[in-house]
Parts: C-alpha cells; sequence; structure tokens
C-alpha cells in the first residue's frame, strides 16, 4: 500500500472546521475525500429524515399518487380496482414489493403481488399480463423493473391495464408508454438525486401516498414575506406546492410610487392561499407600500406553528433564518423567505405525523427495507442514501427490528447485536438475495409480508437452507469455469474475462461475475442456459458502464439492462457465437481506468497522543460504510508492540497484536489489533518491543456480548 498521505492546506482544514463546527480531523477527512460543498457535507453531518428530498420532486408523483388512490374507490356495486404490484427477484426488488403492498393494502386497495418465480425472466411478462387480465386486473405498478419494458407495457395498455412504472434501472432509448414513470434517470423526472434504490423509489411513493391524508395535498400556497430596505419595502413570494417550490418572485417598492397593479404581484397571488409569519407586521408593510386601499388577505403562521415548535412564538423570520441548518450548508446567504419556507416544510410534516401517529412506525418499518436495499444493490453511500441507513439501522440497533427480518436476524445469530452496514453487506442480504437467485424470490417476501409470526419462521429457516445450497452452486460453477475465465481474457484483449457454461446455474451467474472481477481486475461476463436461450450477467470495475456497453449490441438480445457496474441480458441460443464476436470486436474499445496500486488513500494521521477510544466518534460520523465510502483509513508512526500472538486453525495465521500508547495526557492506552492472514510477520519482520508504522481501520468487536475498540490493520512496517 501506498504510506504517503495527500497533503491538504491548513487553511482549508480551518475553513471547514469553523464554519461546520467540526474538529480538525473529520474537516481533513472531508477534504481528503472531495466533500467540500455544502451540500455533500450536508449528508455527512446531518441525518434528519426531513433532510431527505420531497417525493414530488418527481414530476410524475402526482399523476401516479392519483392513479392509485382511484383504484382505492369502490364503484357503485361496491367493488375496488384489482391492482399488481410486479417486482423483483433480488434484496432491493423483494423489499420495494414489500413496503409498497403494505402501504397499499394499508389503503383498502384489492392489491396482489408477483415476484418472478423459477426460470421466469427479470421484468414484467406478456405472460403475467395475461393472468392478470383473466382477473379482471386494471392497473400494474412495476418495482426495480420496468423502464425497459416497451413491449410489455403497450400489450397491458390493449389489454385495458394502466401501468405505472417505478424503476432505478438505466433508462434505453425508448421509454414505456402509455405509462406514469417514476425513475430518476430518466431525462426530465425532476429528482435530484438518480442513485437511489428500488425500495427507496417505491418509499417515496408510499410516503406522498401518506402525505394525501394532509390538508396540503395539491393545494396551492403562497408564502409571503415583506420586510424594509433602505427606503424601500422588498416583498419576497414563493409559491408551494406539495411542500414543492413552484416558483419565486421579489418585488422591491418605494413607497408612493408604484401601484399594485404595476407589479407583478396580483397575476402571481391569483388563486393561491397567502401565508406570512406574522400577519399584522406583514399587513402594516403591505399598506405602507400599496395603500390603505390594498387588502391582501393573508393568514399569519406564527401562532400555529409556534404550537409545534414553543422556541419560535417570539421569533422574527430575520432569527428563523439563521437558525436553519440547511441555510447553514448552503451556497449563499440565508434569506428571510427561505427561513420561512424551510419552517413551513417541517410544521407540515410534523403536523401530518401528529394527526397521523401510526405514519411513524410505518416509516420505521420502511426505512429498515430501504437501508438493506441500498447496501444489497450497492448504491452509493452519498446524498439520501446515507440518511436512508443510519435511519434503518438505528431503528433496527433501538429494538424496533420489523417482522420478518427479526426472524432472519435470530437465525443468524445478530438480534440483539449491534447492526452495521458491513452485516447487511456480508451477512443478511447474501442470504435474502439466495432466494431469488434459487427461482423462490416470493418466499423472500413472504418472511416480510407474512402475519403469521410462525410461518415467518419457517420461511426464515427456509432461507438460510436456500442460502447454502447458493453457496454450494457458486463453487461448483467457479471449479468448473475458472480456467475459461482465466484464458479468455487474452481472447478478449486482456479487458474482459468471458465465460458461457450451460453447468452454470443461472442464479449465480452475477455472484461468479463478480468474483472474476474480484480476481482478474477486469469486466467480466458469465453466461449459461434454459432451453434455447441464452441468460447472462455482467459486471465491472474501474469505472466501466456495462450498461452502456450491451445496449451498443442491444439488437441481438431478447431483453437487457441494469446499473452502471451490474447488468444482465438474455439471448437466443443460436445467436450466442454472433454474441461473443460482437463483445470480442467492441472490447477493442473498453477503457478502464489505470489499477490504483496505492490501494485506497490514506484519510488521516494519528499522532501517537490521539490514539484514544475517541477514535470511534469520529469512525461513526462517517457511517455508513460502503460504496464510495470507504472505510476510514488512518495512519500511524512509532506505534509500541506491547504483545503479540498467533490465532487461528488454518494455513494462514492472523496477527493479533496489543499496541501500547500514551495518550496526550499521559495516561497509557493500549489497543487490541488484527492483522488478518499476516501471523508470517511474527518473527520475521517484527518482534514485542520494536515501534510500527501502520495502516488500519477502527472498527467495534463483539465477544460474549461485550464490545471493545480493535484496530483492523490493513498494513504495516518496522518503523525506523
Amino acid at each position: 500500500m501506498n504510506w504517503n498521505k495527500t497533503n491538504v492546506l491548513k487553511s482549508d482544514v480551518d475553513s471547514i472546521r469553523q464554519k461546520y463546527n467540526i474538529d480538525a480531523i473529520t474537516a481533513s477527512i472531508l477534504i481528503r475525500r472531495g466533500i467540500t460543498k455544502g451540500r455533500d457535507i450536508f449528508y455527512f453531518l446531518e441525518d434528519d429524515l426531513r433532510y431527505q428530498h420531497n417525493p414530488f420532486l418527481f414530476n410524475g408523483m402526482e399523476d401516479a399518487v392519483d392513479r392509485i388512490l382511484a383504484a382505492a374507490e369502490k364503484d357503485e356495486n361496491g367493488n375496488r380496482e384489482k391492482v399488481l404490484i410486479f417486482g423483483d427477484r433480488d434484496v432491493d426488488g423483494v423489499t420495494a414489493t414489500t413496503v409498497l403492498y403494505e402501504c397499499l393494502v394499508s389503503l383498502g386497495i384489492d392489491v396482489q403481488f408477483r415476484v418472478p418465480k423459477g426460470d421466469e425472466a427479470y421484468g414484467l411478462s406478456i405472460e403475467a399480463i395475461d393472468e392478470f387480465a383473466d382477473q379482471y386486473g386494471s392497473l400494474i405498478i412495476t418495482v426495480d423493473c420496468g423502464i425497459a419494458n416497451v413491449d410489455e407495457v403497450a400489450y397491458a395498455a390493449q389489454k385495458g391495464i394502466d401501468v405505472i412504472v417505478t424503476d432505478h434501472h438505466n433508462p434505453q432509448g425508448v421509454l414505456p408508454s402509455p405509462a406514469i414513470i417514476l425513475d430518476a434517470k430518466t431525462e426530465g423526472s425532476g429528482y435530484p438525486f438518480q442513485e437511489i434504490s428500488g425500495c427507496a423509489l417505491t418509499y417515496k411513493l408510499a410516503t406522498a401516498l401518506r402525505f394525501t391524508k394532509s390538508k396540503w395535498y395539491k393545494t396551492d400556497v403562497a408564502l409571503l414575506n415583506a420586510r424594509t430596505e433602505d427606503d424601500s419595502i422588498v416583498i419576497e413570494c414563493i409559491k408551494v406546492r406539495n411542500m414543492i417550490p413552484m416558483g419565486r418572485l421579489t418585488e422591491t417598492v418605494i413607497p408612493g410610487e408604484k401601484s399594485i397593479s404595476d407589479t407583478k404581484l396580483p397575476k402571481y397571488l391569483q388563486g393561491q392561499h397567502i401565508f406570512c409569519w406574522n400577519a399584522k407586521e406583514t399587513s402594516v408593510l403591505l399598506k405602507q407600500a400599496f395603500g390603505n386601499g390594498v387588502d391582501f388577505n393573508v393568514y399569519g403562521m406564527q401562532d400555529e406553528i409556534s404550537k409545534f415548535f414553543p422556541s419560535l412564538k417570539d421569533s422574527s423570520l430575520e432569527k428563523i433564518k439563521n437558525l436553519s441548518k440547511i441555510a447553514k450548508y448552503g451556497d449563499h446567504e440565508p434569506t428571510e423567505i427561505g427561513g420561512f419556507y424551510n419552517i413551513y416544510v417541517t410544521y407540515v410534516q410534523q403536523s401530518l405525523k401528529k394527526e397521523n401517529p401510526s405514519f411513524t412506525e410505518t416509516e420505521e418499518k420502511e426505512l429498515q427495507l430501504v437501508a438493506l436495499a441500498a447496501i444489497a444493490d450497492i448504491m452509493p453511500l452519498s446524498d439520501e442514501n446515507r440518511i436512508f441507513v443510519r435511519k434503518g439501522l438505528e431503528y433496527m440497533n433501538a429494538g424496533r427490528v420489523r417482522k420478518g427480518l427479526v426472524e432472519l436476524l435470530s437465525k443468524i445469530n445478530l438480534l440483539g447485536k449491534r447492526i452495521t452496514s458491513k452485516d447487511i453487506g456480508w451477512s443478511i442480504a447474501p442470504k435474502l438475495n439466495a432466494a431469488g437467485r434459487l427461482g423462490h424470490a416470493d418466499i423472500a417476501t413472504d418472511l416480510f409480508t407474512s402475519d403469521d409470526p410462525i410461518e415467518r419462521e419457517q420461511v426464515a429457516q427456509k432461507i438460510i437452507e436456500l442460502n447454502e445450497e447458493r453457496k454450494t452452486l457458486t463453487n461448483d460453477a467457479e471449479n468448473a469455469t475458472f480456467e475459461q475465465a482465466k484464458n479468455s481474457i487474452e481472447n478478449y484483449n486482456n479487458k474482459l474475462s468471458v465465460v458461457f457454461d450451460e453447468r452454470i446455474f443461472k442464479g449465480v451467474s452475477g455472484i461468479l461475475a463478480s468474483r472474476y472481477v474480484e480476481q482478474f481486475g477486469i469486466p467480466s461476463i458469465v453466461m449459461s442456459a434454459v432451453d434455447d436461450v441464452v441468460i447472462g450477467s455482467m459486471r465491472s470495475c474501474r469505472g466501466f458502464d456495462v450498461s452502456n456497453f450491451l445496449e451498443n449490441m442491444k439488437d441481438i438480445f431478447i431483453s437487457h439492462g441494469g446499473h452502471d457496474f451490474a447488468a444482465g441480458f438474455s439471448l437466443e441460443r443460436k445467436n450466442l457465437e454472433q454474441y461473443l464476436s460482437m463483445v470480442k470486436e467492441n472490447s477493442r474499445n473498453i477503457e478502464l481506468l489505470p489499477v490504483e496500486d496505492a490501494g485506497q488513500p490514506i484519510d488521516a494521521e494519528i499522532y501517537p497522543e490521539h490514539m484514544t477510544p475517541e477514535l470511534i466518534n469520529i469512525v461513526d460520523r462517517f457511517e455508513p460504510y460502503g460504496n464510495e465510502n470507504e472505510n476510514i483509513l488512518f495512519l500511524a508512526r512509532k506505534i509500541p508492540i506491547y504483545s503479540a500472538q498467533l490465532v487461528g486453525k488454518t494455513e494462514r495465521a492472523h496477527l493479533k497484536l496489543v499496541l501500547d500508547c500514551e495518550n496526550k495526557e499521559g495516561k497509557p492506552t493500549k489497543f487490541p489489533a488484527i492483522f488478518w492472514g499476516a501471523g508470517n510477520l511474527l518473527h520475521s519482520e517484527i518482534e514485542v518491543g520494536d515501534k510500527i508504522d501502520l495502516l488500519f481501520n477502527v472498527e467495534r468487536n463483539t465477544f460474549n456480548g461485550t464490545e471493545t475498540l480493535q484496530l483492523n490493520i490493513k498494513d504495516l512496517r518496522k518503523s525506523v
């Protein structure tokens, strides 16, 4: 590993440290990781749910909500429409299906769900549409799929079935039509963050449906503020609908020089409910600006909002604007109208939860699934994904584990322990994914939706058994294809490893492709066959977009789609040789980022006197860890080895050390440390009493119910 840390300017550290009231180490880590914009820093320092993006930022959200509400209405015979949720087989698809299913059931909708079983292909199918049409169904909602189902959506329309597509995969050249589409990656979606999971998207839809219980749903509101500036009166307005700013207007008026008809205010405010902070003070300023003959009919919000936030009872907007955390991270000075908008949104959110107490518990259950999906689907842990995962983990660790998950955690001995994003990625998600990979995604969905605790217990055990079967299938497939994968690299211009073998169970092709990516350091394609159809998975690394790579060969596929780094496809077996020829030719144009010999950059150097248990506070601040947010890598120099031993029963013994540190008060601090697979270093390169330099992560180690801190060493060398 590279032992040279990136230097940062003290002035930059001081600027961020002072602006955001954080310690110097945290500030330097943010800078080294390129997290320097207020918006990005915001999601590392704050985790309140009110800071997630509004679901109505999706341009199609109001249409989707209204269509679902229409399905909840009874006809003259007392019947409701039949609704089908069509999901996917992986963790993201199963959790997305669960979130939306539970939401629609709570609305009294006649809803059923379907996920691919057995050898069924990914995505909405003609067969599923026909079966649903035979039941006189009228609305299909896809979750974690659908954006590529152009023909299927058109076919559903011919059958008289409406479709709402909720997906997060990359759109292809043509979007499905006619359909209401919620996909942040489509052009003009309106949503500011593209990298949310399919489950997060259904959580957004469920949140929007809950908002319809508020009096503010589809209510056109104008927030108005009037203030003096020099010899003028400044009138600021924000139009708001479903808590989304729809427009802004500022008029500056010198009293006596302009009538209201000379401004844009009459037209702008027409048809709006006009709210201000303090009605009396605002009315006085408006009369000064336009005279006593003008009546704005404004309603003051201060008293109403103060019922929720008593500290604001006597506050002015001038004071409120400086209290806003959102404004603190903005790229401009806070404004009174901006502060009014922020407190209005918070008030609406809190009033909705007060009027509907069950919403809080529902949200907690949903966010645990959203957290699972974000980690399992390798979503980048940035922006609002950080809030989703932090809150989901918080609820799990507070002992409020949702049904289904509690049974699974019990089976794998995690119930009651502190759950981390690493536990989700390494222990929980693979087991849930195993069900779908082996053609039983429906039982993973049953785990979360069943109201019978005995059934959930049985399903959890079945999932454990399926995971063991999945391990065997994956290992068998690797043993059968490793040499083929290795030898294929030269044939594909040293840019790809490519495998086709009918012995590969198609449900493990993605896992196998990921293994070859890890082993060879290049993208990988793994294919198997079911009857006359070849089914493949492609995984990537080093900045290569596999979704776009497959799109360039779209004419040969039956279907294809996915993310930038993970995608799938199917084609007729008779076209396999042609496809392999195309892949070989196109592999010439693959551009891979250079392999980083240095590995992960060092985040911070910790001097011996600062080697204290408080380091975990810095580590916790950057949780959750995962995609695009690796564990903090610390560097420490000249740390004495207090004791050393070898542990483990395998050929590669592990090196267990106790490091002798002295804090800034001169008190000794002993740190346990583990260096996995490095037992050979003892007596060959290091001895007890030596001083070492080390690169390490700080983590919690739980044993027999007791939690201690431990250094996970990534590299070490004898100090000079």
